[in-house]
């Protein structure tokens, strides 16, 4: 795991190649902090650097930037590539590679594309990657990206140069970067939480989107488009079209076998090791398939708060004493967790308001006192249906999608007129009588975005209406016109069912744009490497093979999942709601965050700086701070962003979020 960066195209006030390339690796020295390289082609002008977080080969025979052994190419890597091993028996026994010098999985892609050329080698890796490649012979950098969106690569131009890196902090280094805000961008971060691929915050720089290469002929091709090596929509409509035919119990071998195989890969490293553990299905299961290859107890991190509808410790602990892991867990004070607020724009780099990053944050700084590595269980939810959106889908669109508009309105306003707070009291009423399955936190806001996805025309429209935050963002952003995104792409796959394309839907934007995202950025920030192995290409290419039937059943969620994870711990440790990574958000700004959020909501500060409606947000903030109702999520959107244009500012924030007499008044 480590951080990159570079760019190709000379700087126009002539300043040396390798200082400008230097300089940009240092603003991202966190993602690698144990050796660092730049290297440059002053007759070209290309310039690639590196930060190095060493996991495998920590001798300098893994340094980077690395040439090829045959010179031709120089790479820049960041990630792991798991099947390396085996990729290097292979070039070893067909005679098409040198005699390797060291072990790293840079040096092996570096001889398998030497071999088979770069789309070929890149077809054949099994892991997360983000790289550039530059081609001395055909004088062309390909930036490289892995299928799902793991490892993050940013791209654009800078002037007259073409700039990358893992994260935004290196391209703003770059003495030409502009750092314009792109309007747009705000729009879907004020929906979303998050500004999905290919967009980016700052105008002219983009994500590179997954399972792409991009390759440049010259420093100034704008006009180069990203190419597919492997597409999601493909797999999506291939496990459609060709479903597994076998009964459940085989449906569950295959499964359980390559989940052995995608964690046993993740398992290799030359450092400590461990895992983040919540109790949860998918962290529950990567953990005991760890545990079941492991020789000695595998080391596991969870966090708790004192708010038990906020606490998952206690089914972590209780998984843990089942499997006999070596468990560390640590119970956060509401002081500990808002002190993590006032350095997320700077850790997140593009605004971000996912609030489940807090917690991310504080397990991977938990987990870094003691591993380098930590194994996550995140992807289950997109792939075996995990969230409650994929039980509604089909059931909601089933029982309104013919009815007229008028008449849908009509029931979402019967929804809409009691308020989240309304429908929490209710449900807290009902909740001795209420099966398990409907048994949610913050039911109330949930109602509510039922009742707004109502209005949907469409299964993509009903996605869009039960993941935004703000149903129509460009009220809200002045002068915006919100992009197109994988949401209302014409190319989507092509599906019959409705959670099924709600589903690729989150495969494609989702996981990479906010998952994915908030994982990476929280791991790297204390130089931690997070390895998902439910996500590996093949668990995913399985997983949409497998019908409907497999992944809901009886009105529960990841079935098959449930059926692996059943064989190393009883049912009773795992049958639960589904509860998610959260905050008490609504009750923080009402109490200790309120000063610090009314700060940054100042309707003077938002007229001067001209990006969002100061009406509308200051009717949200009252509403919000009077108990009325819980708008905590869409007031996060807002607070991120303007978090993130003081940190942008290079202000420090204008409140400390909390004191010691909001704290006591908050109960978490």
């Amino acid at each position: 795991m480590c951080g990159i960066t570079g760019f190709w195209g000379r700087a126009a006030d002539g300043r040396d190649l390798r200082e400008v390339g230097r300089r940009m690796a240092t603003a991202i020295a966190y993602r690698g902090p144990d050796d660092h390289g730049c290297w440059a082609d002053g007759d070209a002008g290309v310039v690639l650097a590196h930060r190095r977080l060493s996991i495998v080969d920590l001798s300098p025979l893994g340094h980077q930037p690395m040439a090829s052994a045959r010179g031709r190419y120089v790479i820049v890597f960041n990630g792991e590539v798991y099947n390396h091993a085996q990729l290097r028996r292979e070039l070893s026994r067909g005679g098409e590679a040198p005699i390797f010098r060291g072990h790293s999985d840079t040096e092996v892609m570096l001889a398998a594309i030497e071999a088979w050329g770069l789309e070929a080698a890149v077809k054949r890796f099994v892991g997360m990657f983000a790289f550039a490649l530059w081609d001395g012979q055909k004088r062309r950098l390909h930036l490289v990206r892995d299928r799902v969106g793991i490892k993050p690569l940013y791209y654009g131009w800078c002037g007259r140069a073409l700039v990358f890196g893992s994260e935004l902090k290196a391209i703003a280094a770059h003495p030409e970067f502009d750092g314009e805000v792109d309007r747009g961008a705000v729009a879907l971060l004020m929906r979303f939480g998050c500004v999905p691929a290919p967009h980016c915050i700052y105008r002219g720089i983009y994500k590179l989107p997954p399972g792409t290469i991009l390759t440049l002929a010259a420093p100034d091709a704008r006009e180069s488009v990203p190419e597919q090596y492997w597409s999601a929509r493909e797999v999506a409509e291939r496990g459609a079209a060709d479903p597994f035919v076998g009964g459940d119990a085989e449906a569950t071998d295959q499964l359980d076998a390559l989940l052995r195989e995608a964690v046993g890969l993740r398992m290799v490293a030359d450092v400590p090791l461990g895992a983040f553990l919540s109790g949860g299905i998918d962290s529950s299961t990567v953990v005991a398939v760890m545990q079941a290859q492991s020789e000695r107890p595998v080391r596991t991190f969870s966090i708790g708060f004192a708010d038990g509808d906020y606490d998952e410790a206690p089914y972590a602990r209780a998984v843990s004493r089942h499997l006999g892991t070596d468990h560390t867990e640590l119970y956060i004070e509401p002081a500990d967790a808002l002190a993590v607020i006032p350095r997320l724009p700077d850790m997140y780099d593009e605004p971000f308001a996912d609030s489940s990053q807090i917690p991310t944050f504080l397990v991977s700084e938990l987990a870094r006192r003691h591993v380098t590595i930590a194994l996550s269980g995140d992807g289950g939810d997109e792939l075996f249906a995990g969230y409650n959106r994929h039980l509604w889908a089909n059931r909601i669109w089933r029982l309104t999608g013919w009815l007229p508009r008028p008449v849908r309105a009509a029931q979402g306003w019967a929804i809409g007129a009691l308020s989240p707070d309304a429908w929490d009291g209710l449900f807290r009423g009902l909740r001795p009588v209420l099966p398990a399955r409907l048994r949610h936190r913050n039911p109330g806001f949930k109602l509510h975005k039922v009742s707004r996805a109502l209005l949907a025309a469409s299964p993509g429209a009903l996605y869009a209406g039960l993941t935004s935050q703000w149903g129509d963002p460009t009220s809200l952003v002045l002068g915006a016109v919100e992009p197109p995104t994988a949401l209302n792409d014409a190319r989507q796959a092509a599906l019959s069912d409705a959670t099924a394309r709600m589903m690729y839907l989150d495969l494609v934007s989702y996981l990479p744009d906010d998952v994915l995202t908030k994982v990476d950025r929280a791991s790297m920030c204390v130089s931690l490497e997070a390895r998902v192995p439910l996500i590996d290409h093949r668990v995913v290419e399985f997983a949409w093979r497998l019908p409907m039937r497999m992944k809901i059943r009886d009105g529960e969620s990841k079935w098959i999942l449930r059926q692996v994870l059943r064989r190393y711990v009883p049912s009773a440790l795992i049958d639960r709601p589904k509860s998610g990574f959260a905050v008490p958000l609504g009750a923080w700004l009402r109490g200790p965050l309120r000063a610090w959020a009314e700060a940054l909501l100042d309707e003077r500060r938002l007229r001067a700086e001209g990006f969002l409606d100061p009406t509308i947000v200051r009717s949200h903030w009252t509403a919000h701070t009077s108990g009325r109702t819980d708008l905590g999520d869409q007031l996060w959107n807002v607070l991120m962003f303007q978090a993130w244009l003081d940190a942008r500012r290079g202000r420090a924030p204008l409140a400390r979020p909390g004191s010691a007499e909001a704290l006591a008044r908050v109960a978490v």
